[in-house]
């Protein structure tokens, strides 16, 4: 018998098709009267169109946001809302700047309405990831939650399907460590299954078809539920090493989780078999001991991700460095999280093997 606390989290989703359009209902509702816009450079047109409806509740705009989350671009940002007098955040984009909304939250407690043009799922968490002199460490705060989240599938048609790609593997990533979770629960687990399915159907159809709408707003909800899957019970080892590989080597984050997923799945599918069966049948890959690791690998490359970590930039002599750092303050797994197994791990990932299980190595 599966014996489990379910708690959920307080937020407000809007989603649908036009649903930006909202934006300044929320912040009425909400109280604001001097919300800061954030964005990435490359998003910067957005925010400041969302500013410009926005009229005099908006403070300014604000893009500024990279990968990562690095302290100094938090504490720069800090600066400009104190300056502003901001009394809350819009985010446009992905997990970038939804990271950089959290961290500031963090310090300031300010209301955030995050608008999401990827599949990240990180506004659905209460958790931030922040990077510093090359590591990047996450905690979690209640402060961090976003109040509203507008989903709008129209801001994800523009999506490029190679970064739509790697953000939905990215989604899918946070359900399959929901599936085994050590506090996971019926209702997580039912999420997961099912925003996994979501996603791997959603992404195939958005390769052929980029603008299909239908596939976009499936795969927008897939993202949704797997955020919250995130954002209820523990992430595992597979988290904790795209986190040290991405603080360490500045890789790309939705490409460093795509290439490790399959090898994380397949090292913890011994542990795990009711996972895989869940996770086999989201996927409609093989019911075998690696069929989920490789539906994960065999999905990537239909998609056209990329499959080894020497292609996103990592050093084959930063093995052993990523080794000791995963070590370190090392989370729970269903499988024990050793030196020598962690080094194949990593290694098979940086050449782009096919994913093996613990059994295997």
């Amino acid at each position: 018998m599966l014996e489990f606390v379910c708690t959920t989290l307080p937020s407000r989703v809007i989603f649908g098709e036009g649903t930006s359009a909202r934006l300044a209902e929320e912040v009425e509702r909400l109280g604001l009267q001097r919300v800061l816009v954030l964005a990435t450079p490359s998003r910067k047109p957005d925010a400041e169109r969302l500013a410009a409806a926005l009229g005099a509740r908006a403070a300014g705009v604000l893009a500024t946001a990279v990968m990562h989350t690095p302290a100094n671009v938090t504490e720069a940002a800090l600066a400009v809302v104190e300056r502003l007098g901001a009394d809350g955040l819009v985010t446009v984009g992905g997990g970038s700047t939804t990271g950089l909304s959290k961290a500031i939250a963090l310090r300031t407690d300010l209301p955030q309405i995050i608008i999401p043009t990827t599949y990240a799922g990180s506004e659905m968490t209460p958790s931030v990831g922040e990077t510093k002199d090359g590591v990047k460490t996450t905690q979690r705060s209640p402060r961090v939650l976003p109040e509203v989240v507008i989903y709008d599938v129209e801001r994800t048609l523009s999506l490029p399907v190679p970064l739509s790609a790697v953000s939905g593997m990215n989604a899918i990533a946070h359900a399959v460590e929901a599936l085994y979770a050590p506090d996971r629960n019926p209702v997580a687990m039912l999420m997961a299954e099912e925003g996994a399915r979501a996603l791997a159907q959603a992404l195939s159809r958005i390769a052929a078809h980029p603008v299909d709408r239908d596939a976009r707003a499936e795969a927008l909800y897939g993202a949704w539920l797997c955020g919250v899957c995130l954002g209820s019970v523990s992430m595992a080892i597979h988290h904790k090493l795209c986190h040290v590989l991405g603080g360490l080597f500045n890789l790309p984050h939705a490409q460093t989780h795509t290439v490790i997923l399959p090898h994380a799945t397949a090292f913890n599918a011994p542990a795990a078999p009711d996972a895989m069966v869940r996770l086999a049948r989201a996927l409609g890959a093989t019911d075998s001991a690696l069929g989920a690791a490789l539906g994960l690998h065999e999905l990537a490359g239909r998609l056209g991700c990329p499959r080894a970590l020497r292609d996103l930039g990592m050093p084959e002599s930063g093995v052993d460095q990523a080794v000791t750092l995963t070590l370190r303050n090392a989370p729970w797994n269903p499988v024990p999280i050793e030196a020598e197994a962690m080094r194949e791990l990593i290694r098979r990932a940086w050449r782009g093997d096919l994913p093996a299980s613990a059994l295997q190595r």
